[in-house]
């Protein structure tokens, strides 16, 4: 629909301006007429004819061949800066384009009529007059359809404009592919639209276009989207893989125990477009960061139209590719871009949970704990943190859901700073670990789970008096819920509200009332 109109919207300026044109030089010419001749405009038959007769149609295929001569001159430079500037796919789509093939061909129709009847007028005598009038209205359309024209073919190399188009192409050429309509060469369109979409992002990149580039990120994503839409129509053979998918460059250095899987799992087309992703994400990283966001956007929001397809396989994809960004980040110890994609990966898991699909919530809980540990050992300690704190929201909503994987992710949670500990001295961050688990422990109580929140107590129980009392002053102390710069997720990860601070009391006594209890078996 938003594609819809936003072709009605393209269309509608060079129609408005050719309306306008023609009604304005029309107005001009009848009001001239009247004021010479004082006559009715039906006389301009009579006309005609006398300029026929005084040979003046002549010069008119010298008037329509300039005409064509200056558009294709300046469409050519006009169409040939912008492949230059963004993709070569620009000049293909241009030539096929049915409204540049139309006026093209109307010019070219026009001049032909201008020589004919240039040729024949006076024969025996006789006036054209039919083919002269149908001539001259050519030519003014021809006129009138100049500057239309121009304004379409400035839209027309639009970048975002041409970014939908590809993408439009693309899907287009799925639907024939799958259909059982030349299916080769179908595939190799649809791979190379997407290297295409790919390459106009990587660009942009490179020149610091950081507008164009998120349209062509996000048109990749809403690629992915539609072709997860329209697969379960797609024919069988569609998602076997020839030879010309096998020797495609994201596909030629696979093992062919991973060609395999690709094939059995019917996902070669969504492998194709996250290597785009993974390979624009490795550009963009400590470049140009919302690019790296909005990747993990549309990566989540492809395993979520997965997850509601019923492709499972495609989830499991996903994931692995949002574990490749997790590395990648890390070792590129790009803190922020860590702290962004956790963020996405931590909203697929709940997802999962609101979808009932609690074992895809587990896997990406325990990768949580995986590579908070490895940002951790990279010495970049905040990744661990914010990954317990992801933890801490996703076992929250795990609850609110009734999920029956609650155990287990509150177990990963409690796990996750157990190897961090050994070794290692970046209290802040393990502080930081311990404030997550002390405010799940305050969530569960204020919902009246006493059994969870006492399971947190037992693990922490051990812990140094003064550390505990240092966390309760600094969670108890914390009055605003906004974070005090601007991020993406805008919230103070330490904030709890009223209830919760309440319950922060209640679960501290417990320490208290448990160390009044080890003392009194001493003295005994």
């Amino acid at each position: 629909m938003a594609q819809n109109e936003q072709r009605k919207a393209r269309l509608s300026g060079p129609l408005l301006s050719f309306v306008a044109i023609a009604s304005i030089s029309l107005l001009l010419f009848l009001v001239t007429w009247l004021i010479d001749f004082a006559d009715s405009p039906l006389t301009l038959l009579d006309a005609v004819k006398g300029a026929i007769g005084t040979g003046a149609l002549t010069g008119l295929p010298e008037v329509i061949v300039g005409v064509l001569g200056v558009s294709i001159t300046v469409v050519a430079i006009i169409v040939e800066l912008a492949s230059n500037r963004y993709t070569a796919r620009i000049t293909e789509l241009f030539m096929t384009s049915a409204v540049n093939i139309a006026i093209l061909g109307f010019f070219v129709i026009t001049g032909m009529m201008c020589l004919w009847v240039s040729v024949v007028a006076g024969y025996q005598g006789t006036v054209p007059a039919a083919a002269t009038i149908v001539t001259l209205s050519f030519v003014g359309l021809c006129l009138l359809l100049l500057l239309p024209y121009f304004a379409f073919v400035f839209n027309f190399v639009n970048p975002h404009n041409i970014i939908d188009r590809m993408g439009v192409s693309v899907l287009g050429a799925v639907r024939r592919g799958g259909s059982g309509g030349a299916q080769e060469r179908m595939k190799h369109s649809a791979t190379r639209g997407i290297e295409q979409l790919a390459d106009v992002a990587s660009g942009a990149i490179e020149s610091k276009d950081k507008v164009v580039c998120m349209h062509a990120v996000s048109a990749l994503g809403r690629l992915a989207a539609d072709y997860l839409e329209e697969k379960p129509r797609l024919r069988p053979d569609w998602f076997s893989l020839d030879a010309m998918v096998r020797e495609n460059p994201d596909f030629v250095s696979m093992q062919n125990d991973i060609l395999k899987d690709i094939e059995d799992n019917r996902y070669w087309v969504e492998m194709k477009i996250l290597r785009q992703f993974q390979m624009l994400y490795g550009e963009s990283l400590n470049r140009m960061r919302d690019i790296n966001y909005l990747l993990a956007i549309h990566t989540r929001k492809t395993a979520e139209k997965a997850l509601d397809t019923g492709d499972e396989a495609v989830v499991a994809l996903c994931v692995k590719f949002f574990n490749t960004f997790l590395r990648a980040t890390i070792n590129a110890r790009d803190v922020r871009t860590a702290y962004n994609v956790l963020n996405q990966y931590r909203l697929l898991a709940e997802g999962a949970l609101i979808r009932h699909k609690g074992l895809v919530a587990v896997d990406i809980a325990r990768r949580f704990k995986y590579y908070g540990q490895l940002g951790f050992a990279s010495g970049i300690a905040f990744v661990l943190e914010t990954a317990a704190y992801d933890l801490c929201e996703l076992n929250e909503m795990a609850f609110v859901q009734n999920a029956p994987c609650l155990p287990q992710l509150l177990d990963i949670l409690l796990e996750v700073d157990k190897e961090a500990e050994e070794g290692h001295s970046m209290e802040a961050s393990l502080r930081g670990v311990r404030k997550a688990q002390i405010k799940l422990a305050t969530f569960f109580l204020t919902r009246g789970a006493q059994e969870p929140a006492r399971t947190i107590f037992n693990d922490m129980k051990d812990e140094l008096p003064s550390r505990l009392q240092s966390i309760h002053e600094e969670l108890s102390g914390i009055r605003s819920r906004d974070f005090w710069e601007i991020n993406d997720r805008g919230i103070n990860f330490d904030y709890l509200d009223v209830d919760r601070r309440a319950a922060l009391e209640t679960f501290f006594s417990w320490f208290d009332a448990d160390a009044k209890k080890q003392e009194s078996a001493c003295s005994r």
